[in-house]
């Protein structure tokens, strides 16, 4: 079995990102600075609205995971991820994304009919992303889309927030950090979104489990809810009881680290801001591959920085695999880039 630096799971969305004034978020009703679940005609109807905006749309493979595995691997490191598409043109898409970055999935046999999730997220002014995600086929993601022998085989776990949404993805994740914990690899967890904190603290608390993750990644709205709290040092100590490490991004602050004995205050990375999606991806991405290639958590936390910086300096969620080639340079220096770290 080949060996992975992190074996993801989460859902698997086809992202459509439209940008829009406040207004146009006002008119249609749409909670600013959130993901919210909707249903194919409700999303149908946002469609509809922003129809005059389509012609500048731009449609790229997504999920919360899918990102931060896809960074993984273009940084120079290894991925794997599990995810449900169905057998339609989204579906084709989303898994040539997935290989064209180097990442191995579960899907070899022939899949389900149905929908491939799809996300619109909507870009204000401020840089500011608001998403409504239609899950589609993904809802039903179960423990049958896990590859125990790939999970085995990898030196950490990454689970999204957002399968806590699922009743068959939240199980599936639990299952997959069980399987992991049993075979001594470590297991992460990012909660995704404030709304989730707010709304499905309960599931939240079943996918940390009774012994928590060994690395929890949040921002600081997170943060604060979770611990329900207007101070982020607060939170930190609140943050220690459900995971051995973690990460608190506070967005142009930078981070805030617990390393498992001290914490470290990680300066944001000057940039202008055009398009925040992805950001919190590309932050738990990179410093996922710093650490699985020997780096210390303060200098996983600056590039980090770095890269998510990038991510928001531009539009779309991701970078492009030269653009990763430019982060790791940048940081690193041409010799440890050209070894992937």
């Amino acid at each position: 079995m080949k060996h992975y630096k992190v074996y993801g799971i989460g859902n698997a969305l086809v992202d459509t990102e439209i940008q829009v004034d406040d207004a146009e978020l006002s008119a249609m009703g749409v909670e600013k600075g959130l993901m919210t679940l909707v249903d194919e005609a409700r999303q149908q109807e946002l469609v509809a609205q922003l129809k005059d905006h389509l012609v500048t749309a731009k449609r790229a493979s997504g999920g919360s995971a899918a990102n931060s595995v896809i960074a993984v691997a273009r940084f120079g490191g290894s991925g794997f991820y599990s995810c449900k598409v169905a057998n339609d043109d989204n579906g084709d898409f989303y898994l040539a994304d997935l290989e064209a970055a180097g990442v191995d999935h579960n899907w070899t046999e022939d899949r389900s009919e149905g929908t491939t999730g799809r996300c619109l997220v909507l870009i204000s002014p401020d840089a500011e992303r608001s998403m409504n995600s239609f899950l589609g086929i993904s809802e039903t993601l179960a423990d049958t889309e896990l590859e125990p022998r790939a999970i085995e085989a990898s030196d950490y776990l990454y689970m999204e927030g957002y399968l806590v949404t699922s009743p068959t993805g939240r199980a599936a994740a639990i299952a997959a950090r069980e399987h992991a914990r049993n075979h001594g690899v470590a297991t992460a967890l990012s909660f995704s979104d404030p709304g989730m904190v707010e709304f499905f603290r309960d599931g939240l608390e079943e996918m940390l489990g009774e012994y928590g993750v060994d690395l929890l990644f949040c921002n600081e709205a997170e943060a604060l809810s979770w611990a329900g709290s207007a101070q982020v040092a607060e939170a930190a100590e609140s943050l220690k009881h459900v995971a051995r490490r973690f990460v608190i991004t506070l967005g142009a602050k930078g981070a805030l680290l617990f390393d498992g004995e001290r914490m470290i205050e990680i300066e944001g990375t000057p940039t202008e801001a055009v398009d925040t999606n992805g950001a919190g991806d590309m932050f738990a991405g990179a410093f996922l591959h710093a650490i699985t290639h020997g780096e210390d958590f303060e200098t996983a936390g600056r590039f980090a920085s770095l890269a998510a910086a990038r991510v928001v300096s531009r539009f779309g969620p991701r970078l492009s695999a030269s653009e990763h080639d430019a982060v790791l340079r940048e940081f690193f220096g041409a010799t440890a880039a050209a070894r992937g770290a």
